[in-house]
């Protein structure tokens, strides 16, 4: 049976993508085995990568997982302000080691060995309930966090966001968004930690990193899931400074990480970004799909916001445009209906209400439209009140 495979941003360059399929194959006959063994695999991998960034982000470290990544990151932050408080929205995920799980509040773990007296969560941006046009409200609400974290005596070290906020929902935020947070998290001496595992690679359309259209440089940047089109491998971008302090502070060794064949086939995906023009078309497909999702809003009232953001786009469900409640069940209603349609995506948000289409990089202006055909169709045959 077919299926179209409208969420999944691990196969980022598409499934089964013969690019990567040959360079894993390739160097998987050749020689794989860890970094005490020195190879060029992983110098070229990671100066074509930070040759992506900006200055001073020019160095990495390679991972197999986001969780990892992120968990370096967090420790990083403690290495170069010698605190531990850490700031994270009300509705985000970051991964599952025990550190950073508490960073999540979709997979609140139960226990978590006190850790969660270090974290503090604000409440995440929404461009469709809450007025914040410039990000000064959210930049507001991180600064309480901040000087809570200080007057507690655990101390501020660090910010981690999503640039797009994707797990809270993918408000709809002017360029620079992000920048008077920024300006809070440098005053006070933290770093901001970008998670680019869903946003980076040129799934924004406008920008290789989400980043980089909020108009900040962060201190380190996380990515993982599309890094290996599939294939276990994840890692961060830092400055010399932050890398140099975290090697002195921490003893850290990653027997898999940047291993032959993972930086084989992260190579294989930035060269197919490039010789595919993937960017360009997740900037064109997105602006296709908020018009045709917009259409669709015209036509159901149940559809209260319809938001985009490059290659995420989707909408919000509510029970009243006026109240603007939000629709839970029948957005798990219309997910499972598409399931059987055979159109794969998903839903999320703060109040799990907003449909998350979220597809492969070479999604089409074909399956765009049967995306929406579908859509439609199921929309039509669903009652809002079960």
């Amino acid at each position: 049976r077919k299926y179209l495979d409208c969420y999944n941003n691990v196969p980022h360059v598409g499934h089964c993508n013969p690019r990567v399929v040959q360079a894993i194959c390739d160097q998987a006959a050749t020689l794989n085995t860890h970094t005490r063994y020195l190879h060029d695999g992983i110098i070229d991998y990671v100066e074509r990568l930070t040759a992506t960034f900006e200055d001073p982000l020019n160095t990495a470290i390679m991972t197999c997982t986001g969780s990892e990544a992120n968990d370096i990151a967090l420790r990083m932050a403690e290495g170069m302000t010698g605190k531990r408080g850490i700031i994270a929205t009300d509705a985000t995920y970051h991964g599952n080691t025990t550190l950073v799980s508490q960073l999540s509040r979709s997979n609140v773990p139960e226990v978590g060995f006190g850790l969660d007296n270090y974290f503090r969560h604000v409440e995440a941006p929404d461009s469709y309930r809450i007025d914040d046009p410039d990000g000064q409200r959210f930049a507001a609400r991180v600064q309480e966090a901040v000087d809570d974290l200080e007057a507690s005596g655990i101390g501020f070290a660090t910010l981690i966001v999503c640039p797009l906020f994707l797990n809270e929902g993918f408000p709809m935020q002017a360029e620079g968004w992000l920048k008077p947070t920024a300006e809070v998290v440098r005053k006070a001496g933290g770093l901001l930690i970008c998670d680019e595992v869903q946003s980076g690679f040129g799934r924004s359309g406008s920008h290789f990193w989400a980043h980089q259209k909020q108009g900040v440089i962060p201190d380190i940047v996380v990515m993982g899931k599309p890094m290996g089109n599939g294939h276990p491998v994840a890692g961060l971008v830092t400055t010399d400074e932050i890398l140099s302090k975290f090697r002195n502070s921490f003893r850290y060794f990653n027997t898999f990480g940047g291993n032959p064949v993972s930086c084989a086939a992260a190579m294989a995906v930035l060269e197919e970004i490039e010789a595919q023009q993937l960017q360009g078309n997740a900037a064109k497909i997105g602006k296709l799909a908020h018009e045709r999702m917009s259409d669709l809003a015209t036509k159901y009232d149940v559809i209260g916001d319809v938001r985009q953001a490059g290659m995420v786009f989707g909408c919000e469900y509510v029970l009243d445009r006026d109240t603007k409640e939000p629709a839970v069940d029948y957005a798990d209603r219309i997910v499972n209906a598409m399931r059987h349609e055979g159109i794969i995506l998903s839903k999320l948000g703060r109040h799990k209400n907003t449909l998350k289409i979220r597809p492969p990089m070479p999604f089409d202006e074909g399956n765009l439209d049967l995306l929406i055909t579908t859509l439609d169709k199921v929309m039509a045959a669903t009652p809002v009140h079960a």
